[in-house]
């Protein structure tokens, strides 16, 4: 079957800080914004993607059955065999065995598929491969976005936490206010 909606997860950290997953949707080949969505990871995995990518793709599964929303008609992972293999266990505890997943290895733009162990090389060409490899790069696109968004935010809340009589409260409105470290110093 053709794919009409795609959802593509990413992992994203700063050496193991501030990390974050990011999935984005696409329907009939474009981005459906609304659909979107940023998870800050609990769990205290560190740099470790694997776990990372099965406590954000747990998270997103569950709330879809949850809310009773369709699930989307192809799921791809960002990475190589082993991202796939951490998303299928996700799926099997879920019980969502049939859904299809595949994931995308950016070196050699790889398309793994579960039980196949050697992976598929599209043509670089191919309009399935552009489109795959779009999907992969927006969710890159937003998780890093998101990575840098946070990483900005403890750097800059921990300058102004050295001055006496700042909480984090009046940090907040510092920032909102000013939006920046240059602007307030100005």
């Amino acid at each position: 079957n053709v794919p009409r909606t795609i959802a593509c997860l990413d992992v994203s950290h700063t050496q193991g800080s501030e990390t974050v997953a990011s999935l984005v949707f696409f329907a009939n080949g474009e981005p459906d914004k609304s659909e979107y969505r940023r998870f800050r990871i609990k769990g205290d995995w560190g740099n470790d993607d694997f776990r990372s990518l099965q406590e954000a793709l747990s998270r997103y599964l569950k709330r879809r059955i949850e809310e009773e929303r369709e699930l989307p008609d192809l799921l791809v992972i960002d990475g190589g065999k082993g991202q796939l293999s951490a998303a299928r266990v996700v799926l099997e505890e879920l019980d969502l065995g049939h859904q299809p997943v595949i994931s995308l290895a950016k070196r050699e733009e790889e398309v793994f598929l579960p039980g196949r162990s050697e992976p598929i090389r599209l043509p670089r060409r191919s309009p399935a491969l552009r489109l795959l490899q779009r999907v992969r790069d927006e969710a890159h696109r937003f998780a890093v976005t998101y990575n840098r968004k946070l990483r900005t935010r403890r750097t800059i809340s921990s300058r102004l936490a050295e001055i006496p009589g700042v909480g984090p409260a009046r940090q907040r409105i510092l920032l909102e206010r000013f939006g920046s470290m240059r602007s307030l110093a100005a």
